[in-house]
């Protein structure tokens, strides 16, 4: 079930985006407008617009991350907690769609101009969360360079905070930055004592 919990997402978010490809009226009814949640009141698209994505490549990327490490989050959970593992990654990603727009939905909310789409945002907590439990787990850099998880996330974090303050391209960095800092803090509301597991990971790695 756990596995399937995660297959059951891809399968969904990818064929919503596929399906979306070639109709972009779609995708103008799911998309993230912050204008148009403020001030007409369409709820809805705080969570929709992680169901569709701007291109095949934006959505091969990540969805092969989600596959990749949200494997290894169903895994960690499975050991932290008795039991609702699966339930426990699914609040996870959902939530981190919505927690990681807040920022960009206060700072947009006058510019009926400015959309987004994709699950970026939610893809990062699911990586960060993974960091949270192994810090020094391997990550591979552009898919190649293997460095820890720990470091990428600090540099990671680190350029997604600088990029979202030049806003000078059209990544949401926003979402990136605090779908990283949710993913962190998210094991933590459950079992505040993975705070120490995390500090005791990071002072036990053998240089």
């Amino acid at each position: 079930m756990n596995l399937d919990i995660n297959l059951i997402l891809i399968i969904i978010i990818s064929a919503i985006s596929i399906f979306a490809f070639s109709r972009p009226e779609i995708v103008g009814k799911l998309q993230f407008n912050a204008w148009q949640i403020v001030h007409r009141k369409e709820i809805h698209r705080m969570f929709t617009y992680g169901l569709v994505h701007g291109s095949w490549i934006h959505l091969l990327i990540n969805m092969f991350v989600l596959f990749s490490f949200g494997r290894a989050v169903l895994y960690y959970f499975d050991q932290a907690f008795e039991g609702g593992a699966a339930i426990r990654y699914l609040i996870l990603f959902v939530s981190a769609i919505i927690v990681s727009t807040i920022a960009t939905l206060s700072k947009e909310k006058d510019n009926p101009h400015y959309n987004a789409v994709g699950a970026s945002g939610a893809v990062s907590a699911v990586v960060f969360t993974s960091i949270l439990f192994d810090p020094y787990n391997p990550i591979l850099l552009f898919g190649i360079i293997p460095i820890p998880g720990i470091i990428f996330g600090v540099l990671y974090i680190i350029y997604s905070k600088y990029m979202a303050g030049k806003n000078v391209d059209n990544i949401g960095h926003d979402a990136h930055y605090y779908g990283a800092i949710y993913g962190l803090l998210f094991p933590l509301l459950y079992e505040p004592k993975l705070a120490l597991h995390f500090l005791n990971q990071l002072t036990s790695f053998n240089f």
